[in-house]
């Protein structure tokens, strides 16, 4: 007798539930809510079954004022994402060169991930005002953070954070497309024409889509979050301090864990919200593919 009211997201999600599946009950305001709750969590574990890269999960969250319900994707998944053999094997740099250029230029689409340049750009704020330059870098360790000259360390200047990549995170080493063996091609192939697949998706319709400014009505607190995102394809072997510097942030108040986040206006548009949920999921089974893929052993 005291339950309230459905709230908006409930009555969405509860009008496409009685659109899948009639019930063949009456329901009270407490069952109906697990119960939509329910289907709407089984549909989504189903769609994101597939996908073991990074840990994804699914809410609707309610209305804000005069907008609608709105279906968010977050990542629970930190760190570095694991690159397999990209990273650990002894296949050819041009091979793996390839594999790595096609993962950075790509997986921002349906992860919130950042790369080296992103990396960069933000160490150049923290060490050097903005500066990408090791001469530039070097006159503002010591006007703006008062360094003796003689004690300005040579390790953090741009040049030498550019020197500890490793040949297969550069760009300019991988190999054209002929020199590929097959599989290897083929599962390029495969992520290339998926990315195209999630980026041909209609924004208002997509899953993995956002604008930043509705993270913040939507999700009170999250302009107090780190803007970096909590997964990288930077490898922390190779620059522990760095990533531990710019993360430090992130650890404290939080990460920009979104990975989309798209308002439904009507029970309508959730069954194009999931179609478009899948087709980012098979962008990432491309992508943990060409991670699993092992090509010296194909």
């Amino acid at each position: 007798m005291f339950d309230a009211p459905l709230g908006s997201h409930h009555k969405l999600l509860g009008r496409w539930v009685t659109s899948m599946t009639p019930a063949a009950k009456r329901f009270t305001r407490r069952e109906a809510r697990i119960h939509i709750e329910q289907v709407f969590q089984n549909t989504v574990l189903e769609a994101l079954e597939p996908v073991t890269m990074a840990d994804l999960r699914v809410v609707i969250l309610a209305a804000q004022e005069d907008r609608p319900p709105a279906a968010v994707v977050t990542c629970e998944s930190l760190g570095q994402l694991e690159l397999g053999w990209i990273e650990t094997s002894e296949a050819p740099i041009p091979w793996r060169a390839a594999a790595y250029n096609a993962l950075e230029n790509t997986l921002g689409c349906a992860l919130p991930v950042f790369a080296y340049q992103d990396l960069f750009d933000e160490i150049s704020l923290y060490y050097w005002e903005g500066e990408a330059t090791d001469e530039a870098a070097r006159q503002c360790q010591i006007e703006m953070h008062g360094v003796d000259p003689d004690e300005v360390d040579e390790n953090i200047l741009p040049s030498a954070l550019n020197a500890r990549r490793p040949a297969w995170m550069l760009a300019s080493n991988a190999g054209r497309s002929k020199e590929l063996p097959a599989h290897l091609r083929r599962a390029l192939a495969k992520l290339r024409a998926a990315h195209r697949a999630v980026r041909r998706l209609q924004p208002e319709r997509n899953a993995w889509h956002f604008v930043g400014q509705e993270i913040y009505e939507y999700m009170p607190g999250a302009e107090d979050c780190s803007s970096l995102p909590p997964l990288t394809l930077v490898p922390v072997e190779q620059f522990a301090r760095e990533i531990d510097d710019i993360a430090r942030p992130g650890m404290e108040y939080g990460f920009m864990d979104v990975a989309g986040l798209c308002p439904l206006s009507e029970p309508g548009l959730i069954d194009p919200w999931f179609a478009s949920l899948r087709v980012g999921v098979d962008f990432l089974i491309a992508a943990q593919e060409l991670i699993q893929l092992e090509p010296t052993n194909s």
